[in-house]
């Protein structure tokens, strides 16, 4: 059951912080350094990565051409940070693939269009402020799925995680658990599917939708390319968002 506090529902108050949130892609090296930043000091403050003098966390898996690195920002500053890759065949790089090849492979071969989300972080005082940031920034993947018409969502967790990820998103584990340097701990795929949830998480969480708008000013071009992906990372599907699937269907 979703929460109710003070007489307002849980529904209403992400909704309520939702007008204020802004999603923005960073392309160039100004606009990522704060949020490779924000992730160093998330993952380091968790002790999930080693210090590095330089305070910043990035790899070549923030370079390749089909990524999205977003920033999430509440009233103007920055508050969290999600990376999302897109792909639809075995060619297109996912850090999922590397870390667990048994269980995406097969699908991605199959033509199954895949966003996976990693490096999800916010700042300390703004988890403190807003609990409802994991959902805040879990909704740019559903905003992801919705653009590119994902079969699945996928994203690596710790095992202790598990649960929240099933409460949450009804995602169910693929695989794992297994080593997934350089984070210290094992990890397992929790993954949703939007086929059997796509559309009742929508029906319970609301705020996942999004505008045709939104989807392009996000998602129109890559964080590393200039153009448009769309056409590439699925195969040339016609139809993307939850509100185009009735009339692809029909």
């Amino acid at each position: 059951m979703l929460q109710t506090e003070n007489g307002v529902s849980f529904v209403d108050r992400v909704s309520k912080v939702l007008e204020r949130t802004e999603y923005r892609r960073a392309d160039t090296w100004a606009e990522k350094e704060p949020l490779y930043r924000l992730r160093y000091e998330a993952y380091s403050r968790e002790g999930y990565i080693e210090p590095n003098e330089r305070g910043l966390f990035h790899d070549d898996e923030d370079e390749v051409p089909n990524v999205w690195v977003i920033g999430l920002h509440i009233d103007g500053e920055l508050a969290g940070t999600v990376r999302l890759h897109v792909a639809s065949r075995p060619e297109h790089y996912l850090p999922i693939t590397s870390r667990f090849p048994d269980a995406i492979e097969p699908r991605l071969r199959a033509g199954q269009i895949i966003v996976d989300a990693t490096r999800m972080s916010s700042r300390f005082e703004f988890s403190r402020a807003y609990p409802c940031m994991p959902y805040l920034m879990m909704r740019c993947a559903f905003v992801a799925e919705d653009h590119f018409g994902a079969d699945y969502l996928t994203a690596a967790a710790r095992a202790e995680y598990e649960g929240a990820y099933r409460r949450m998103w009804g995602a169910k584990r693929m695989a794992g658990p297994l080593p997934y340097p350089p984070l210290a701990k094992p990890h397992v795929v929790m993954a949703h599917h939007h086929a059997e949830m796509g559309a009742a998480v929508r029906v319970r969480y609301p705020f996942l939708n999004s505008t045709e708008a939104e989807r392009r000013s996000l998602f129109a071009r890559s964080s590393n390319v200039a153009h448009d992906l769309y056409d590439e990372l699925t195969g040339g599907r016609s139809c993307g968002s939850m509100q185009q699937e009735m009339a692809c269907v029909a």
